[in-house]
C-alpha cells in the first residue's frame, strides 16, 4: 500500500483512447491523490487524458513512450521519481488484441505482439522493481486477458506474448514480494467497453446487451483495490467477467 512518505505517484504505460482502460486507470489513481504519469506513444492522446484529469483535480503528466525500448522505460520511471520521490504504483497495461491465421502470420507480427505484449512488460516490471526493492514497498500490476490461459485461432501470436507476461508477473511475485512488492496479474475474461471494442466492433455491445461487456471503470476500481490490499492477504492474480460471460 502506499503511503505519503514515498511520494504518492502512479505511472500507467498504455495509455490510449480517452475512454480505454488506460485512461481509466489513470483517473483512478489520480482521484486516489497519486500523481499520476501517463505513458503511450501518442502524445495527442495522452495529453488529451491528462487534461481531463487535470480539470477533474487531480494530477497527471503526459510522457511519450516506446515501451519497448529500455532507455525510455527508465528515463519513464526515473521522471516519476524526480518529480514524485518514490514510486507508489505501477500498471502495465500496453497491447491490442490483433489477429492473424497462422499461415498468413509474418514473422514480424508475431515479434511485434511478443515485444509489446511481453517484452515491453518485462521491461517495465524489471525497473519499476529495481526503483521499489529500494523503498521497500509499491505495487506493480500487468494486465491480462482471456488469452492470457487459454489459446485459439486466430489469436495464437496474442496467447503467446499474454501467457508469457502472465508468467513474468508470477516469477515476479515470487522473487519481490518477501521484499514488500506487490506484483499482480488481472485476467479481463471478456470485451472492454471502451474506444477499442466499439470502434472496431460495432456490433457486439448490441449483442452482449446490458452489462454484457466490461466496465472500464469497474476495472480500474479492481485495480485500486489489488493496491490497497493488506500485505497479509495479497491476490497475485484475479480474474474480471460480465455476469452474463460462460467461463
Amino acid at each position: 500500500m502506499g503511503s505519503d512518505e514515498q511520494g504518492r505517484v502512479a505511472v500507467v504505460v498504455g495509455v490510449g483512447a480517452e475512454h480505454g482502460l488506460g485512461a481509466a486507470l489513470g483517473r483512478r489513481f489520480a482521484r486516489e491523490g497519486l500523481h499520476t504519469f501517463l505513458a503511450g506513444r501518442t502524445a495527442e492522446r495522452l495529453e488529451a487524458v491528462a487534461k481531463a484529469i487535470e480539470d477533474a483535480g487531480g494530477r497527471a503528466t503526459a510522457v511519450p513512450c516506446d515501451t519497448t525500448r529500455g532507455e525510455d522505460v527508465s528515463a519513464l520511471l526515473d521522471r516519476a521519481m524526480e518529480e514524485g520521490g518514490g514510486l507508489d504504483l505501477v500498471a502495465y497495461n500496453a497491447g491490442n488484441n490483433r489477429f492473424s491465421p497462422l499461415l498468413d502470420m509474418s514473422d514480424e507480427f508475431f515479434e511485434e505482439l511478443w515485444r509489446i505484449c511481453c517484452f515491453g512488460g518485462f521491461l517495465v516490471g524489471r525497473e519499476a522493481a529495481r526503483r521499489m526493492v529500494d523503498q521497500g514497498s509499491g505495487s506493480i500490476l500487468f494486465t491480462g486477458a482471456t488469452a492470457s490461459l487459454r489459446a485459439r485461432p486466430p489469436f495464437t501470436a496474442f496467447a503467446s506474448a499474454k501467457s508469457a507476461l502472465r508468467s513474468v508477473a508470477q516469477g515476479m511475485a515470487r522473487e519481490f514480494g518477501a521484499k514488500g512488492i506487490h506484483v499482480a496479474h488481472v485476467i479481463i475474461d471478456g470485451a472492454i467497453n471502451g474506444d477499442q471494442v466499439n470502434s472496431r466492433f460495432p456490433q457486439l455491445k448490441e449483442m452482449k446487451g446490458e452489462s454484457g461487456m466490461l466496465d472500464i471503470d469497474a476495472i480500474a476500481d479492481a485495480f485500486w483495490t489489488l493496491h490497497t490490499q493488506h500485505p497479509s492477504a495479497w491476490s497475485q492474480e484475479i480474474d474480471l467477467r460480465p455476469f452474463k460471460e460462460e467461463f
